[in-house]
């Protein structure tokens, strides 16, 4: 009865786990590179400038634009401070 039980709530475990998908974008950097192959292409979300990413990109078929999940504000929430 227990290797029952155990096989059931394994194979339950399985069903419901649903796969990981990596996060194309980098909220850090505010530009990103796409780049073209036969067998696929790329994203790469790692520069602070387009003139960085567009010396990266130079010379090979790739294409520069802003990142669109960019955090302007590095992260930081800033709360107006209350009246005591």
């Amino acid at each position: 009865m227990r290797i029952l039980v155990c096989t059931v709530l394994t194979i339950a475990a399985v069903l419901v786990a649903a796969p990981l998908r990596a996060q194309t974008y980098d909220p850090n950097y505010p530009v990103c590179i796409q780049t073209y192959a036969i067998g696929g292409g790329s994203i790469d979300c790692s520069f602070t400038s387009l003139a960085q990413c567009a010396a990266s990109a130079s010379g090979r078929p790739a294409q520069c634009y802003n990142n669109p999940y960019f955090a302007q504000g590095g992260g930081k929430l800033s709360r107006p401070r209350g009246v005591y």
